[in-house]
């Protein structure tokens, strides 16, 4: 019996990171056109060249959703499956793999498939990972299936993101914020905090200047959404791991949570979140 877990790339967990010899992974990628050039989202996508490439390219860049038969490809390899998606909200993700395990249940009805919208992305989906991962272990022979997918559901619900930026190059060239109002907050040291909506959608909830008022703000904001006695926190950063650590310090002084661990954004995350991006998932 395999088991199976399956995620998109948002998910900023490399394929060569995970080792459970009882559990396969795989990660799906999204593509990212970047004037003529695509860049895959796998585990040989080099970050800074993508970066460089989306400050150099004077139009809008634009991401694609995996297609449904590398959905498909991937439940195939496995008995039972889970997988764990980018928020409808935001991508096609979700529905190509829902159409991806139509067809593979066609065929194969003998599988079982479950389908997870993370109604988040990046360090969401790692906690649900883990989580997944730990289930899966203690039911090696998936007896307890549609349980499993049961507890994680719940475990989905309960998590909650919140992200600072301060890099708006994106927004700006794809029509999302205005030159002017992206120019004047990079201008100012002004950083964008928004959280995700447990519908899955970006929420503004906050400005602050300088780092540091940032990062208080970003901590208190996590205090009052949940909370966080004993929360597992992920900080996905691009290219940032100095204003992750930072970071970590204030949440671990101002809260009661577990651990604070990292993670460096991949191709899909690092398009979204810009240089020196930071995603804290809890």
């Amino acid at each position: 019996m395999i088991w199976n877990i399956v995620t998109d790339s948002s998910s900023d967990v490399l394929e060569s990171s995970f080792t459970n010899e009882r559990i396969r992974f795989e990660s799906v990628p999204l593509r990212i056109l970047v004037g003529e050039t695509e860049y895959i989202d796998n585990d040989a996508l080099v970050i800074p060249e993508l970066l460089n490439a989306m400050a150099a390219e004077k139009s809008a860049s634009s991401t694609a959703c995996p297609s449904p038969e590398a959905f498909a490809q991937a439940f195939i390899a496995g008995d039972c499956s889970i997988c764990f998606t980018i928020s409808a909200n935001l991508s096609g993700t979700y529905n190509a793999a829902v159409l991806a395990r139509e067809m593979v249940l066609e065929d194969h009805p003998e599988k079982k498939i479950c389908i997870i919208d993370s109604k988040s992305t990046a360090g969401a989906m790692e906690l649900l990972i883990r989580r997944a991962a730990e289930l899966m272990e203690a039911d090696p022979e998936g007896t307890n299936f549609d349980g499993i997918c049961d507890q994680l559901r719940m475990y989905q619900a309960s998590l909650r993101t919140v992200f600072t930026l301060e890099a708006y190059d994106n927004l700006i060239k794809n029509g999302r914020m205005r030159p002017l109002v992206g120019n004047l907050l990079h201008s100012l040291g002004i950083h964008v905090i928004a959280d995700a909506t447990p519908q899955g959608t970006i929420h503004v909830c906050g400005k602050a200047k300088g780092e540091l008022r940032t990062f208080k703000a970003l901590v208190q904001h996590m205090g009052e959404s949940k909370d966080c006695t004993g929360a597992e926190v992920v900080i996905h950063h691009c290219e940032n791991l100095t204003g992750a650590m930072r970071l970590r310090d204030v949440i671990v002084r101002e809260l009661p949570v577990k651990s604070v661990g990292f993670c460096s954004c991949r191709g899909l995350t690092t398009y979204y979140a810009m240089q020196n991006g930071l995603i804290v998932s809890f």
